[in-house]
C-alpha cells in the first residue's frame, strides 16, 4: 500500500510489496503469530472453509526466515510448515498473546472451543497436537456453533466466547445471558476486566468482570439490525469498530458518548466484512469488503467526518477477512477466496 489521495486508484501494484500464499480450499479464517521472534517472523494460521465435517487448519510462514531443506512450492513466498485436521471450519483462529510460556498455543472455535500446541520439529516442520476442548454445554448433545472468542492479552489464561445469547467465560467463571439474540462476536479492551460483545439484536453491549450482574449497552442499529463484528481499540479503548450486517458502513463508537455513532466510514461500495485497528496506533483503521477491496483510514479528525481513506488496495476478488500484524506492525493479511496476501502499508 502507499499514501495518495483516497480518489487515486492505486497504481503500480506490483511496485509494492506484497506476497502471496495460495492454499487448497477456500481461506475462512486467518491468524498472525504475535511472538516477536526472528525465526517464527511472519507465521500466520489459515482456516479452511469446506461444506463438510472435516475442515482444515494450515501453519503458514514467510520462506524468508525459513530452512525448508527443499521442502515446499519454491515458487512461493509462504511455505506450508503445519497442517491439522478440524471438526467444522474455524470460524476463528487466535494464537496465545502469552510471550513468557514455553507453549505456543493457538485457539479456534468451530463446534467447541479448542487450544492446540504447535512445536517446531526438525527441517522446519511443526507437529500441532489439541490441549485443551473447553465444552460449555455440559446437558444437551445439541451444540451450538461458536461464532468467535477473544483472548485476554493482559491475563491469556482468560477467554470469552458466545454461544447463542449466552457469554461464556471457559473453565467456567462465569454464563451470562446477555443478548436477546445470537451473539456474533465479542473483544476484549485493553486491560483483563472489560469486554464488549454485538449480536443479531443490533446492540453492542458492554461488560466488567468484576460486576458481571450488569451490562451496558453503548448503541444500537436502526431497526435493530444485526451487528457482526467488533474490534477493540487497544491503544484507546473509548474507541470500538463495528460491522453491521449487509451494510458498506463501518461504525465507529465513542463508549463515552453512548448511541450515537462518532464517525461512519462509507467509501466502500459493498458490505464490509472485516476491521482491525492497528496494533500501534489509535487512530487507524483498516477495513475490507466484497467490493475487493481492504482500506485504511486516518481518524484523527474524529469528531469531525471522516469521508475518504488515506490508504487502499484492490484485490482480484472480495476480501473477507484481515489481520494487522501485532509483531510487525507494518503488516496486513487479507483472504479472498483461496488466497492470503501480506502487505505491507
Amino acid at each position: 500500500m502507499q499514501e495518495q489521495p483516497a480518489s487515486s486508484q492505486l497504481a503500480s501494484q506490483q511496485r509494492r510489496e506484497i506476497y502471496t500464499y495460495e492454499a487448497e480450499w477456500t481461506i475462512y479464517a486467518l491468524a498472525f503469530r504475535q511472538r516477536e521472534e526472528t525465526e517464527r517472523k511472519f507465521r500466520l494460521a489459515l482456516g479452511s472453509f469446506m461444506e463438510e465435517y472435516t475442515n482444515r487448519v494450515s501453519i503458514v510462514q514467510r520462506r524468508e526466515a525459513l530452512e525448508l531443506n527443499g521442502k515446499g512450492d519454491e515458487g512461493s513466498a509462504f511455505a506450508r510448515v503445519g497442517e491439522f485436521e478440524h471438526p467444522y471450519p474455524a470460524t476463528k483462529i487466535l494464537w496465545s498473546p502469552d510471550s513468557t510460556s514455553r507453549r505456543d498455543l493457538l485457539a479456534t472455535t468451530g463446534d467447541y472451543l479448542r487450544v492446540w500446541n504447535v512445536e517446531d520439529g526438525r527441517g522446519g516442520e511443526s507437529t500441532v497436537d489439541m490441549v485443551a476442548v473447553l465444552n460449555n454445554n455440559k446437558n444437551s448433545d445439541y451444540c451450538a456453533p461458536l461464532t468467535s472468542f477473544d483472548w485476554n492479552e493482559s491475563e491469556p489464561s482468560l477467554k470469552v466466547e458466545p454461544t447463542r445469547r449466552d457469554l461464556a467465560v471457559p473453565a467456567v467463571k462465569a454464563q451470562l445471558i446477555a443478548h436477546d439474540k445470537e451473539v456474533y462476536d465479542i473483544a476484549f479492551a485493553r486491560g483483563k476486566d472489560i469486554f464488549a460483545s454485538v449480536g443479531a439484536d443490533g446492540s453492542v453491549r458492554l461488560f466488567d468482570l468484576r460486576t458481571l450482574e450488569h451490562s451496558t449497552i453503548v448503541y444500537e442499529t436502526a431497526g435493530l439490525s444485526p451487528i457482526l463484528r467488533l474490534a477493540w481499540n487497544k491503544q484507546d479503548p473509548n474507541y470500538i469498530a463495528t460491522v453491521l450486517a449487509d451494510d458498506p458502513r463501518t461504525v465507529v463508537l465513542d463508549v463515552r458518548v453512548p448511541s450515537i455513532p462518532v464517525a461512519e466510514l462509507g467509501a466502500h461500495a459493498a458490505c464490509v466484512n472485516a476491521i482491525a485497528w492497528a496494533p500501534h496506533s489509535s487512530c487507524h483503521l483498516c477495513t475490507c469488503a466484497d467490493d475487493a477491496q481492504a482500506l485504511i483510514w486516518d481518524l484523527t479528525a474524529m469528531p469531525k467526518p471522516i469521508d475518504d481513506p488515506i490508504l487502499a488496495y484492490n484485490a482480484d476478488a472480495e476480501v473477507n477477512q484481515l489481520q494487522w500484524s501485532a509483531a510487525h506492525h507494518e503488516w496486513i493479511a487479507i483472504a479472498y477466496n483461496n488466497t492470503m496476501q501480506m502487505l505491507h502499508v
